[in-house]
């Protein structure tokens, strides 16, 4: 019996860099899992698996459980922003800053900077 392969092969080689390529683009202009994979033509567990190989030979970095989130705090200063809380009392708005260890850290939004810097190094040196 002869057996005969018509169309392209499906079993590609990826260098860690390609994979590398592809891992990082997910999340780049929005882009989903499924539609790199689409984009490059594998599976979804495809990526997840490159992921996490590319993990623990260290070439990517674990994920970050850091969460940026926006604020939106009135103007300071003579501005013509600041002009328009004429008549209303501006407190300093208060933040807080969640550390490495379960750390928080809660401060005026008028807070100096580079002594806000100095305290966060302490903290989490401590």
């Amino acid at each position: 019996m002869r057996v005969e392969i018509l169309g392209d092969e499906r079993r590609r080689r990826w260098s860690d860099e390609s994979k590398l390529e592809v891992v990082l683009s997910v999340g780049v202009d929005g882009a989903s899992v499924t539609e790199v994979a689409r984009r490059y033509s594998v599976t979804r567990q495809q990526i997840y698996t490159w992921r996490r190989e590319l993990r623990k030979k260290g070439q990517l970095a674990p994920p970050s459980t850091t969460v940026f989130l926006p604020l939106d705090m009135p103007p300071v200063g003579d501005s013509k922003e600041a002009r328009a809380f004429d008549g209303m009392q501006v407190l300093p708005a208060m933040m807080e800053l969640q550390l490495c260890c379960g750390r928080s850290l809660r401060f005026s939004g008028d807070v100096d900077v580079a002594a806000l810097k100095r305290l966060i190094r302490a903290i989490e040196a401590a």
